[in-house]
C-alpha cells in the first residue's frame, strides 16, 4: 500500500480510479470551443500553413544538392539559400500569430470554466460542503483548471498540426523513395507497442497523482485554517507525521510519472535512431550504386527528423491529455453534482412577509437515520420575539438552518406565511431573513463592503445609520480610514467583539422581516454585550426574531421562551414562568447565576441535575 492512502485516511476523497470514457470527455471539453469557433478555424488554417511550410526546406535542400551544387552554379546555391530563409522568416510570423491566437482562445475557454465552476459551487447546499474539504474544492477551482489551461493552449490545437506534419512528412517521404519510405514505415508498429504500453502505465499515474494533490492540498488547508488549535494543543510534531505521509505519497507517485517518462522517450529515441540507421545504410547504399540522388537521402534524412519530432510531441501532448482527463473527471463530477436544493421552478410571488413561521411536524437528520428532529412542531406570530434555549445538541441552530433553507427536512414541513419554504426563491426567501451566527464571516476589502455586502441600494449613509444602531459606529470612526479601513482575511485584525457588531450591522443594513441571532452575543465580551442589549429592543422591533443562545442573560425580555430537548419542545413560556416551573430552563439559569441568583435560592443543585 502507498504511503497515506489506507482505508482509514481521514480526508475523504471521490473515486478517481474506476474506468475512464476519454471520448466522452473530451467530447464534453470540445463543447467549450463551440463559442470560439472563429478563432479554432483560424488557428487550424495557420497551423495547417505552418505545416506545409515546415515539408518545404528538406525539398529545398534536395534541389540545392541534386540541381545547383551538383553543377556548381553559385547563383542558384545563393537563390535556394536565400528562398529558404525567406520561408522561415514567414514560418517564424505565422508561428506567432498561431501561438498567440491559441493562447488567447484558450484563456477564453479557462474563464469560462473556472467560472462556471464556481457559479456551480456557490449554488450548491451546506451538505454539500459538509461532504467535501474545502482544500480539495480549490485544488478542482485552481489545479485541475490550470491542468486543462494547457490542453487547450498546447494540446488540442497543437496535436491537430502534428497530425498535418506526420501525414505531409509520410506523403513527401512515399514521393521521395516508396522503398525509404517503406523501410522506415515498418518500425511504426513496434512504436504502436512502446506507445499502448507506456499509454496504460500512465494513466494510471496520472489519476493517482492528481487524487495526491487533492488530498494535499485538503491536509494543508485544513491545518492552516486551524493553526490556532494546532499550537494551542502542541500538535505540530503529530500533524507534520501526517502531512509527512500525505507528501510523500505525492512525491512516490510523482516519481513513478517520471519513470514512465524516462523509460518512454528514451524508447522513441532508440526508434528514432534506428531508423536512420537503416536509411543512411540502405539508402546510401543506393547512392553510392547510383540508383538514388544524393539530394534525396540527405532529404529524407530530414524528413526523418522531423518524422519522429511530432511523435515525441505528441508523446508529451499525451501526457498533458492525460493529466487533463483526470482533472476533467473531477471537475465534471462537481459539475454534474445536482445541487440539493434549488428554486422551484414556479416560485410563489411574494409581496409582503408578515414573518409568521410555522414548523410543522419536521424530521431531520444530518446523517441518516440519527435523527435531530423527530416529529417538530412550533408556531411563531409574526412579530414575535422568542428565545431557543437548550443543552449542546437540542436541535436549536438545525431549527435556524431549515428556516434559510439551508437543508431540507426528511419529512415534514417549515413555512413562513403559510408558504412552505421550498416554494419560495431561494434569493427572495434568504432576503427576508437576517442571519447573526457565532463564527462571523469578514471578506477581504473594506468596513463599508462587509455591512453592505455588495447590495447597491444601500448607502454610505444606511450603512453607517446601521453600524451606530449597534454601537459599532463608535469604534469604526476610531479606525485609521474609519469605514474604508480595509479588512484582512477572515477579519483577523478584528477583535470578536468587533466582528460581531459589524455583522449586526450588515443585518440592520438590509432590514429583513425576520430576525434569527443564532449565539450572535457569545463571543462578545461582558461590556460589548451590554451595549448589544442596551439597542436589542431597537433591533427586535417590527420583526418576528428568534434568538439562539446558551447566556440566557440575552432572552430574558422576549415574549416566549422555547426550551428544547433532544428535539423536542420540553417546556414553554416567559422567564418568569419558567424560572417559578422549576424545570430544565430553571436548572440552566441557576448553573449560570448561581452566585447571583436570589430567585432561585430554593432550587437544590440536586433538582438541577435531575432536570438536566
Amino acid at each position: 500500500m502507498i504511503h497515506g492512502l489506507g482505508p482509514d485516511s481521514a480526508i475523504h476523497e471521490d473515486e478517481a480510479l474506476g474506468k475512464a470514457y476519454d471520448a466522452r470527455l473530451m467530447r464534453r471539453l470540445m463543447g467549450y470551443l463551440r463559442p470560439y469557433r472563429g478563432l479554432v478555424v483560424l488557428t487550424s488554417l495557420l497551423l495547417l500553413a505552418i505545416s506545409l511550410l515546415q515539408l518545404v526546406g528538406p525539398y529545398l535542400t534536395k534541389v540545392a544538392i541534386d540541381t545547383y551544387i551538383v553543377s556548381q552554379d553559385y547563383a542558384g546555391v545563393r537563390n535556394m539559400a536565400l528562398l529558404y530563409l525567406g520561408i522561415w522568416c514567414l514560418l517564424a510570423v505565422l508561428q506567432y500569430f498561431q501561438t498567440y491566437l491559441m493562447h488567447r482562445m484558450g484563456q477564453h475557454v479557462i474563464y469560462d470554466l473556472r467560472t462556471q465552476v464556481f457559479q456551480h459551487l456557490q449554488g450548491q447546499s451546506l451538505r454539500f460542503f459538509d461532504r467535501n474539504p474545502v482544500g480539495r474544492l480549490m485544488t478542482r477551482v485552481v489545479n485541475d483548471v490550470e491542468v486543462l489551461d494547457e490542453m487547450f493552449t498546447t494540446g488540442v490545437v497543437t496535436f491537430l498540426g502534428d497530425c498535418f506534419i506526420l501525414a505531409g512528412i509520410t506523403v513527401a517521404m512515399i514521393w521521395l523513395d516508396w522503398k525509404l519510405a517503406l523501410l522506415t514505415l515498418a518500425l511504426v508498429p513496434l512504436l504502436v507497442l512502446v506507445s499502448s504500453i507506456y499509454r496504460r502505465k500512465a494513466r494510471e499515474a496520472y489519476r493517482r497523482t492528481r487524487l495526491a494533490l487533492a488530498r494535499l492540498n485538503a491536509y494543508l488547508h485544513e491545518n492552516l485554517a486551524g493553526m490556532r488549535t494546532v499550537q494551542a494543543f502542541v500538535r505540530e510534531r503529530r500533524n507534520l507525521k501526517t502531512f509527512h505521509g500525505i507528501n510523500l505519497t505525492y512525491r512516490d507517485l510523482m516519481l513513478r510519472s517520471i519513470f514512465y517518462n524516462s523509460l518512454f522517450f528514451p524508447a522513441v529515441e532508440i526508434i528514432g535512431a534506428l531508423a536512420t540507421a537503416l536509411v543512411i545504410w540502405y539508402g546510401g547504399g543506393r547512392v553510392v550504386q547510383g540508383l538514388v540522388e544524393l539530394g534525396v537521402l540527405v532529404a529524407f534524412l530530414q524528413y526523418l527528423e522531423r518524422f519522429f519530432r511530432p511523435i515525441r510531441d505528441l508523446a508529451e501532448k499525451y501526457n498533458i491529455m492525460q493529466s487533463a482527463m483526470a482533472s476533467s473527471e473531477r471537475l465534471f463530477k462537481i459539475l454534474d453534482t445536482q445541487p440539493d436544493l434549488e428554486s422551484p421552478a414556479h416560485p410563489v410571488a411574494v409581496s409582503q412577509c408578515r414573518g409568521a413561521v410555522r414548523f410543522d411536524r419536521v424530521w431531520f437528520a444530518y446523517r441518516s437515520g440519527e435523527w435531530v428532529l423527530q416529529d417538530f412542531t412550533l408556531e411563531i406570530e409574526p412579530g414575535e420575539r422568542i428565545a431557543l434555549v437548550g443543552p449542546t445538541g437540542a436541535g436549536k441552530s438545525t431549527l435556524t438552518n431549515l428556516l434559510c433553507r439551508f437543508y431540507d427536512p426528511q419529512r415534514g414541513r417549515v413555512l413562513i406565511d403559510g408558504v412552505d419554504v421550498r416554494d419560495y426563491d431561494l434569493k427572495d426567501l434568504r432576503r427576508r431573513i437576517g442571519l447573526v451566527i457565532q463564527d462571523v464571516f469578514l471578506f477581504s476589502g473594506d468596513v463599508e463592503a462587509n455591512i453592505r455586502l455588495g447590495d447597491t441600494r444601500i448607502g454610505l449613509e444606511r450603512v453607517r445609520q446601521a453600524a451606530r444602531r449597534v454601537n459599532a459606529h463608535r469604534f469604526i470612526e476610531q479606525l485609521p480610514r474609519g469605514y474604508q479601513e480595509p479588512v484582512a482575511e477572515r477579519g483577523a485584525t478584528f477583535s470578536a467583539g468587533q466582528r460581531q457588531l459589524i455583522s449586526f450591522a450588515r443585518v440592520l443594513a438590509i432590514d429583513p422581516q425576520i430576525l434569527i441571532l443564532d449565539e450572535a452575543t457569545s463571543s462578545v465580551d461582558t461590556e460589548t454585550e451590554h451595549l448589544i442589549q442596551e439597542n436589542l429592543e431597537e433591533l427586535l422591533r417590527g420583526r418576528t426574531s428568534i434568538i439562539v443562545a446558551h447566556r440566557l442573560a440575552t432572552v430574558q425580555r422576549v415574549d416566549r421562551i422555547i426550551v428544547l430537548r433532544d428535539g423536542a419542545v420540553v417546556e414553554m413560556g416567559s422567564h418568569a414562568e419558567l424560572l417559578r416551573r422549576g424545570g430544565l430552563y430553571a436548572t440552566l439559569y441557576w448553573y449560570q447565576f448561581k452566585d447571583r441568583a436570589e430567585d432561585l435560592a430554593d432550587l437544590a443543585p440536586s433538582g438541577a441535575q435531575g432536570a438536566l
